[in-house]
């Protein structure tokens, strides 16, 4: 099978192309390296999920994405430094390539950005999407896998969070975006017969995770010392999801549409349990041996209450099943830290 993903330089994507080229998949792999964050993350993700060493003598950005796209191009992998909102440059992508099904990571991430940048966000998340399917619409690409997230539910005062809820009041420009994507997901299902599973992701964390969040961020903080960010009195929570866990509920969910019709599905991915910023912290603490100077500051504006993942429907239609608790999850994190400790300062 051949295998279009967006974000494949990305955290989430780049394992996901490592499992997918480790069970003898090709894959073309989509990604802008904006400068979001270092795009030199982007390279080292790339090259370790295609098998390279991580070692890379940069140079400048424009000759480093170059470099790297001959270094990995191979019968079985091709990189494309594409925006997503280029709908000519897509558009080449897809004339050049048999492509089976889409998995759509990329976006622009991140509630308390998405504050500042609305009209960004909009562009990016939901006209980049809207190309992606046009162009499986123009060539006939019937399967689709897209990326959503756990702040659609917003401060949902029901717990765990399910698919059925309502979730018409979002607090961030962000979950607004990818709430309209699922919901203009359903009419590219209905008019054109493309079957599409939208999946709601609870908090990923994990080696390579982006150093812009908050157990990335607090790992680099602590180990140097330095005051974290600590907002509220510590009782916010998450349904933290290991990295391993995503990508397993990701392959459920390709195969569920290569082997099933007619498919319009919103999916909740999560661990299914809930750890406060107070248990978080401390957990942190204990992986690192060391202990953290909190920096008390007032909740902001866009950030939820609690989040936690009801995944009866992913166990049922995927057989998803979450396997690395917070505590493992967290000491296979900082141990990848540590090795990488200079890449990751």
């Amino acid at each position: 099978m051949t295998y279009l993903i967006t974000g494949g330089s990305g955290f989430i994507g780049s394992h996901l192309i490592e499992n997918l080229l480790k069970n003898g998949h090709s894959v073309i792999s989509i990604d802008n390296f904006d400068d979001f964050y270092d795009y030199k993350i982007k390279i080292r993700n790339t090259l370790e999920s295609t098998g390279l060493e991580s070692t890379f003598s940069f140079e400048d950005k424009s000759s480093d994405i170059e470099t790297v796209i001959k270094q990995t191009k191979s019968e079985h992998f091709k990189l494309y430094n594409v925006d997503i909102r280029n709908q000519n440059g897509l558009k080449e992508i897809f004339q050049n390539h048999q492509i089976d099904l889409i998995i759509h990571l990329a976006a622009l991430a991140g509630v308390r950005p998405s504050i500042e940048r609305p009209l960004d966000y909009e562009e990016v998340n939901i006209k980049g999407t809207m190309h992606l399917w046009e162009l499986a619409r123009d060539f006939g690409i019937k399967k689709f896998v897209c990326a959503s997230s756990s702040s659609i539910y917003g401060n949902n005062e029901k717990v765990p969070f399910s698919e059925n809820d309502a979730v018409d009041q979002p607090i961030s420009p962000y979950a607004a975006t990818k709430r309209a994507v699922e919901i203009l997901g359903n009419v590219y299902h209905s008019l054109y017969g493309i079957d599409m599973i939208h999946l709601r992701f609870f908090t990923v964390y994990g080696p390579r995770q982006r150093p812009d969040l908050a157990i990335h961020k607090f790992t680099k903080l602590i180990s140097e010392n330095q005051e974290i960010p600590f907002y509220g009195d510590g009782s916010t929570a998450r349904d933290y999801t290991f990295i391993d866990d995503i990508i397993h509920g990701i392959i459920g969910s390709i195969e569920y549409l290569e082997n099933n019709n007619n498919i319009y599905e919103i999916i909740n991915l999560g661990e299914n349990e809930v750890i406060t910023l107070n248990q978080m912290v401390a957990t942190l603490e204990k992986a690192l041996g060391e202990t953290a100077n909190r920096k008390n500051l007032p909740m902001q504006a866009g950030d939820v209450t609690k989040t936690n993942a009801d995944i009866a429907k992913a166990t049922t239609l995927l057989a998803y099943k979450p396997a690395v608790n917070f505590q493992n999850g967290i000491k296979i994190f900082v141990e990848w830290f540590l090795r990488n400790r200079e890449e990751n300062s």
